[in-house]
């Protein structure tokens, strides 16, 4: 034998020699321990670190054979001289010999020359494990995957060395072709035997060969949990495993005719039409419906789906059960709008639906998330709203809500999102218990080939990282998907972690239906032109088995045929398209059945002194006994008790205020980010931490009162793009929550501009999705260099869709009716009652807009940055004044006009909400000081901020009659200096413009 990892040494305890043994393989040491065969986990062992097996030996080695002889007749002077790996071992050995005695060594396998030592009974039994184990690892690497049989579906393209694919390489465990039939025990880290407990070496193989090397690969040998790793094998390995019932195929067969057919119906009516066609793949429905079917009889009962757009119809008609004719009249271009947005195309829509699971008779809701041509980005939404509905329900386990995610096998390789969120699942607020992922592998991305569109073998392996179970299928072979599909689902059930599905399959056209692939892939699609469609490949295979015949399948073939040519005669009485029945996240509770907002107005949002106090008596102290907070966190809570003693908040208690004020009203308020819980610049502490106890902490805002709802604070994963796309889904689960998003500085935001481009600016006018989402994004220009200091509102204001060229009409409730037309509201506030008014005005309008708050940094602890009880409880100020400014630019023009004392001739008016713009409130002041000249001053760069956004709302207040001039940095390509002296500069230059009082004068409008 070569090449088998020697033992690593021995060691002595307690007067018993003991072996610490290397791992076997390169596979990782899931498999690795002498587990039991019902999976569980042996005790833990004195004398070894972990689980212990005897590996194969070197036999190259002198001193290997000899040591192994040495290991023999120890244990033949007593069992307990060695190991209890090896004593199990030798046991084996012996029974089946007939004796434990000081006897000839086991003649369970007889020598190739009639006589064998010790040693060669020992190193002939290793490298039959040794083999068991090689295919458990790396099997996957020769099973037969492609459907095209043309290409690999790993890109390393190599045959194990360790695999026995040939007789001559049974050379390299020491054998050859004459031990084929010679009988060899099996180890209890294998199932292949079922109720027996050795096999010839020929048929150990075979059943090895059918197991990993199949139509399946099974990659789970990198998980470091035995108990897991032998769960998988036993699913694998048990003979007759992969058997179904006819009535179970009948089922498979019945669905893969819909899934089929229905492509076939949309491409004769509509051969012409973009549509994303499942064609290639079509037993992704059977597939999904099984997982779904599992995890129903395991207690599911919603279920939250999130794809691209490739099969999506096929989905939404045979998975989601949308009404065939909703779908077919996407297709009629004569189709009018409804006036509810602008609506989305019909590969990008979503459903939600309750209905009975005709397997289990049980009700279940689905819903499938509408999501953009960015392919993965819908992966956090999903998870966000699957752990929303975990929350709200109670299931602290995952027991009645999952997630199940559809991927493209070069987005899944390709896109950062998606380890962003497998990088979630584990994290305790916002794992969802186990993801089911589905990868519809068209070993292809739009045209490029996966040789060069990705560096892993497998477009799955980011999947290893979790310790997720991967398993590789061919898509040509249903009843091995839908094996793979009840496995991955009991996988999920049984562990509440997640699991990767690989659908190797092909895509019969192009990227879409209209897209020529053979420009790119010339064989590739002459060989898929050759393919025989798996729906006439699986209907041959029933008939000849006698499972159904011909006429039964016909008919079924043409009964799903009528469903759809009723459905497609239905579909013409449509006229409108209705974009509410595509909601996916529907609140029927909160709106009219209509879909409209109850009323039109908005409670006030002051508060009372007794509420104030309490509230403040909360944030200033610890509510448990004996806890031991940092002196630093003391002088914070001492600081803010004198605040509230002389009636008065800064923004922490602000915040405080508005958060506490809420969970009184039972509405949950959840505040996630990077470092929220203590807050970037060390204001908040919103968790307390005991400096004594490792993991004992207090969070004092649910111990405000009894009925409270439940506040959820909690330091996200150095991840924006993810984490808020995370928070963005648990906001959909539920208007009568307050869900934030901070980012550690607002720049930061950027990547996770995906998100903000498709979902949050867009999402109600695409999907009529409202949305209470609130970004907290930190903004200021305060030295910090280019990248701590501007959030980009500019990009925020752009994207806002009021018309600055039009006047409102002021009637009825204006500022409610203003901020439902709104696609979101974009705020700066430069005081903390402002602040706090604005998070409760978010949750008490009868409607939901995402927020989007510039928050300040320098403010935080600002002396004049300071609100009074009194601001609290009446409502927002109604500030009165004449330089227009927002934000933290309004403290240093204050400061320089009262250096100056140029109160009584300047007055400063300041925008806490600048989109949508207050165009009542601005022409209201711009009337009181008729006869002043109108400037707009910002501290960011005259290309940045706000002046782009204000400046034509402000001279369609003023009739174009009269200029607003600006006062600012000037243009610039970075956001801010990274030199102190020269942000200092730039703010003495616009401080002195601002309060220079000719400087506009002889300047043309």
């Amino acid at each position: 034998m070569s090449q088998f990892r020697a033992l690593a040494g021995v060691l002595r305890s307690g007067g018993r020699r003991c072996l610490q043994l290397s791992g076997g393989g390169g596979g990782g040491g899931g498999g690795g321990g002498p587990a039991g065969r019902s999976g569980s986990m042996g005790s833990a062992r004195s004398c070894s670190a972990g689980p212990v097996v005897p590996t194969a030996v070197n036999s190259s080695s002198s001193s290997s054979s000899s040591y192994v002889e040495e290991m023999y007749f120890a244990w033949l002077e007593d069992h307990k001289n060695v190991h209890e790996s090896w004593d199990s071992f030798f046991r084996h050995a012996s029974a089946a010999s007939g004796g434990a005695d000081r006897k000839p060594p086991s003649t369970l396998l007889q020598g190739r020359a009639g006589h064998q030592t010790p040693s060669m009974v020992v190193e002939d039994h290793l490298a039959v494990h040794t083999l068991i184990r090689a295919y458990q690892i790396r099997g996957h690497h020769v099973a037969q995957l492609d459907p095209l049989g043309i290409l690999e579906a790993d890109l390393d393209c190599f045959v194990p060395s360790d695999l026995i694919t040939t007789i001559d390489k049974l050379g390299f465990y020491g054998l050859d072709e004459s031990d084929l039939d010679k009988t060899f025990r099996l180890p209890s880290t294998t199932f292949i035997g079922g109720e027996e407990t050795s096999l010839p070496l020929r048929e150990i193989i075979r059943r090895l060969e059918t197991s990993y090397c199949g139509h399946v690969g099974v990659e789970f040998m990198f998980i470091n949990n035995v108990e897991q790793c032998q769960w998988i094998r036993g699913k694998f390995e048990t003979p007759g495993a992969m058997r179904f019932t006819s009535a179970e195929k009948r089922t498979l067969l019945a669905r893969l005719v819909r899934s089929t057919r229905f492509e076939d119906f949309l491409a004769r009516k509509w051969s012409s039409e973009k549509r994303f066609g499942l064609e290639g793949c079509e037993v992704l429905i059977p597939a999904l419906k099984m997982i779904i079917d599992c995890s129903s009889a395991a207690g599911i009962d919603s279920v939250i789906m999130g794809m691209p757009h490739r099969g999506r119809l096929n989905v939404l008609a045979n998975v989601i059960r949308k009404d065939l004719d909703q779908i077919f009249c996407q297709f009629d271009p004569k189709l009018e709008a409804a006036d509810e947005g602008s609506g989305d195309v019909k590969y990008h829509l979503g459903m939600y639906h309750e209905r009975i699971n005709r397997e289990t008779e049980k009700n279940i809701t689905l819903s499938l998330m509408a999501n953009p041509s960015h392919l993965e980005a819908v992966d956090p939404v999903v998870q966000g709203k699957a752990k929303a509905e975990q929350f709200y329900r109670g299931d602290a386990q995952g027991k009645k809500v999952m997630s199940i995610l559809i991927h493209g096998d070069a987005a899944f390789a390709g896109q950062g999102v998606v380890y962003e969120t497998f990088h979630l699942s584990e994290l305790p607020s916002y794992t969802t218990h186990g993801t089911v992922h589905v990868v519809v592998n068209n070993q292809i991305g739009f045209t490029t080939d996966p040789r060069v569109a990705r560096s892993s073998p497998y477009p799955t392996d980011v999947a290893r990282v979790v310790n997720a179970p991967i398993f590789h299928v061919n898509g040509d072979d249903p009843e091995a998907v839908m094996h793979v599909c009840r496995v991955a689902a009991e996988w999920r059930s049984t562990f509440n972690k997640d699991v990767v599905i690989d659908l190797v399959s092909y895509r019969r056209f192009g990227h879409n239906e209209m897209d020529e692939p053979m420009f790119t892939q010339p064989l590739m699609y002459k060989q898929i032109r050759r393919q025989e469609h798996v729906l006439k490949k699986y209907s041959e295979k029933l008939i000849s088995e006698g499972v159904v015949t011909l006429q039964e399948f016909e008919e079924e073939v043409a009964k799903y045929d009528k469903i759809c040519e009723e459905a497609y005669t239905s579909s013409k009485d449509e006229k409108i398209s209705q974009i509410r029945h595509w909601l996916d996240s529907p609140w029927p509770d909160f709106f009219t059945a209509d879909g409209e907002p109850k009323s039109m107005s908005c409670p006030p949002t002051g508060l009372e002194e007794e509420v104030l106090q309490r509230i403040g008596l909360t944030a200033s102290s610890v509510p448990l006994e004996d806890f031991n907070i940092h002196p630093g966190v003391s002088r914070i809570l001492r600081s803010r008790s004198e605040l509230v003693k002389a009636r008065q908040v800064d923004w922490a208690l602000g915040e405080y205020m508005a958060f506490g004020s809420l969970l009184r009203e039972g509405v949950h308020v959840r505040l996630s980010g990077q470092d929220v819980e203590r807050g970037t610049f060390s204001h908040r502490h919103h968790v307390l931490h005991d400096q004594e106890v490792d993991r004992h902490f207090c969070i004092p805002m649910n111990h405000l009162w009894s009925d409270q709802a439940p506040y959820t604070v909690c330091n996200s994963s150095l991840s924006e793009y993810g984490v808020l796309g995370f928070e963005l889904g648990f906001a959909m689960a539920s208007p009568n929550a307050l869900v934030l998003w901070e980012a550690q500085f607002g720049d930061f935001h950027n990547t996770a501009q995906c998100i903000i481009d498709q979902f949050i600016s867009p999402g109600q006018a695409k999907w009529v999705r409202n949305n209470g989402i609130v970004l907290l994004l930190p903004h200021g220009m305060e030295g910090m260099g280019p990248e701590h200091s501007s959030a980009r509102p500019e990009r925020f204001l752009q994207m806002s869709k009021d018309d600055p060229d039009r006047f409102p009409e002021f009637s009825g409730d204006f500022e409610v009716h203003q901020l439902f037309d709104c696609n979101w509201v974009v705020v700066n506030c430069s005081t903390p009652a402002n602040f706090c008014h604005m998070l409760r005005r978010q949750i008490l309008l009868p409607f939901r807009k995402p927020l989007i708050v510039f928050t300040p940094k320098s403010l935080l602890r600002h002396p004049d940055a300071r609100s009074s009880f009194d601001e609290l409880s009446k409502g927002p100020e109604q500030v009165k004044r004449v330089i227009f400014c927002t934000g933290k630019v309004y403290y240093e023009l204050a400061r320089e006009r009262k250096v100056l004392n140029l109160e009584g001739e300047v007055a400063i008016v300041r925008l806490e909400q600048i989109s949508p713009f207050p165009f009542d409130l601005v022409k209201a002041e711009v009337e009181r000081f008729s006869n002043a000249e109108l400037v707009w001053c910002q501290e960011e760069h005259k290309n940045m901020g706000y002046y782009d956004y204000v400046r034509p709302r402000f001279l369609t207040v003023v009739a174009n009659q009269k200029p607003i001039w600006y006062v600012g940095r000037d243009p610039a390509a970075a956001p801010a200096t990274g030199n102190k002296s020269t942000h200092l500069n730039e703010l003495k230059r616009f401080m002195d413009a601002a309060f220079n009082l000719n400087i506009f004068q002889g300047r043309n409008f």
